[in-house]
């Protein structure tokens, strides 16, 4: 098994703090900003940042859908990390400053992929998968906090 990746980012028009603190608000921001690929959504815990476990079934093709169960930690300032415990899956949020009311926001996820041919697809295609629908999470994202 070979580990996958996939990554994205964007700039944001506010400041870090509260970029940070609107991605941490898993009762709020977060689940309205989640475009049609998540389903099942529901704070089961805690719902903002650190303690938070949160559920979803995250749809990334039309016959792949994930049952996910996140634990959420904050191991540094300015990052998020969501621990599905169905799968290897964790996915990295990361904050930090990019010049005056704006940040930057990384997202992160990497599991460990199938073996053989299957995985090759899964590591060829899956990343570009992924990074459509977090694409599309911070473009929704930001429409949200740069109100």
């Amino acid at each position: 098994m070979a580990q996958v990746e996939a990554t994205t980012e964007r700039v944001v028009a506010a400041d870090a703090e509260k970029v940070f603190d609107a991605l941490a608000d898993y009762s709020g921001t977060r689940q309205r900003v989640l475009p049609e690929h998540f389903s099942e959504y529901e704070v089961r815990e805690g719902g903002d940042g650190e303690g938070t476990l949160v559920h979803w079934k995250l749809q990334a093709t039309s016959k792949r859908v994930r049952d996910c169960l996140l634990d959420v930690t904050e191991p540094t300032d300015g990052q998020l990390v969501e621990k599905d415990r169905n799968s290897s899956m964790v996915t990295t949020w990361t904050v930090t400053p990019a010049g005056e009311g704006r940040s930057r926001v990384v997202v992160t996820t990497v599991w460990n992929g199938a073996g053989g041919i299957g995985g090759f697809f899964e590591k060829t295609f899956a990343p570009k998968g992924l990074a459509r629908i977090y694409d599309a999470v911070l473009e929704r994202f930001a429409t949200e906090v740069e109100k």
